[in-house]
């Protein structure tokens, strides 16, 4: 396992593909783990994958209160010791981490991937009786609520639902509080309509968590940011529907591999 020391704590990250392949770092959403991204990297062939687990989430330390601006340093951090520039693909809170981390260190990234996510995502007082939520119950509490705004219906009728619900439920309860918090806080509009680098934006149709006009509304903040809707697709396409979401997003590595 690899491990990148921070000032908080270890965080854990994995490194697939060819050295000499394309830098593509995959940065997860809320309440999962490195392996939200195990269906579509066998769809992207010669890119070198750099995963990782966000504080509070998977095999990495919690380390405590964070706001987005400590999650993109994070994502810096782990760029720098890797080998950049990279592509920086986002999805939900990691989508948030790449605006944030574009317009910190935009010498950093090639370009920007933003998977269902927006640069302010629901409103504090949802987000507070969310924590409140998971405070009183643990986050087991709220993951069949949260499987509904995952997934749409027709994969929430599959065996394939079982292991992320479990993923969710497992998930380190002060750490998921701590990454509410940072989502909560955010409002990341001057930092998307600041960036000035190539932009993939990706929504899905049945996504309860950023409904696609929400994601739309990130992708006019960009200038020249290419912006996609996949059918039949909930807040994880990358899970739901991998193909497609792949497909999309293998051109947009081609065409900034140089």
């Amino acid at each position: 396992m690899q491990v990148l020391m921070r000032p908080w704590g270890a965080m854990h990250y994995r490194i697939d593909g060819p050295e000499d392949g394309l830098p593509v770092v995959f940065a997860n959403s809320l309440g999962t783990d490195l392996r939200l991204w195990d269906a579509v990297l066998p769809l992207l062939p010669g890119i070198r994958a750099i995963r990782y687990d966000k504080r509070g989430h998977g095999l990495s330390d919690s380390g405590g209160p964070v706001s987005i601006a400590d999650l993109a340093e994070d994502a810096a951090a782990l760029i720098e010791a890797t080998g950049g520039p990279a592509v920086f693909v986002g999805l939900s809170i990691g989508g948030m981490i790449g605006q944030a981390l574009a317009a910190r260190r935009p010498e950093l990234l090639r370009a920007l991937v933003l998977s269902n996510t927006a640069p302010r995502m629901g409103a504090p007082e949802i987000w507070a009786a969310r924590i409140a939520a998971v405070r009183a119950g643990g986050v087991a509490s709220i993951a069949d609520a949260v499987m509904e705004r995952w997934f749409a219906p027709p994969f929430r009728t599959t065996p394939a639902l079982h292991p992320w619900r479990n993923m969710l439920a497992r998930c380190d309860a002060q750490g998921y509080i701590a990454a509410c918090e940072a989502i909560a806080a955010a409002d990341l509009t001057e930092a998307a309509a600041s960036l000035r680098l190539p932009a993939l934006v990706i929504a899905g149709d049945q996504d309860g968590s950023s409904p696609p006009d929400l994601v739309r509304g990130t992708a006019d903040l960009i200038p020249g940011a290419d912006f996609h809707v996949i059918p039949g697709a909930g807040h994880l396409p990358c899970v739901e529907t991998p193909a497609a979401w792949a497909a999309l997003l293998a051109p947009f590595l081609q065409d900034h591999a140089r």
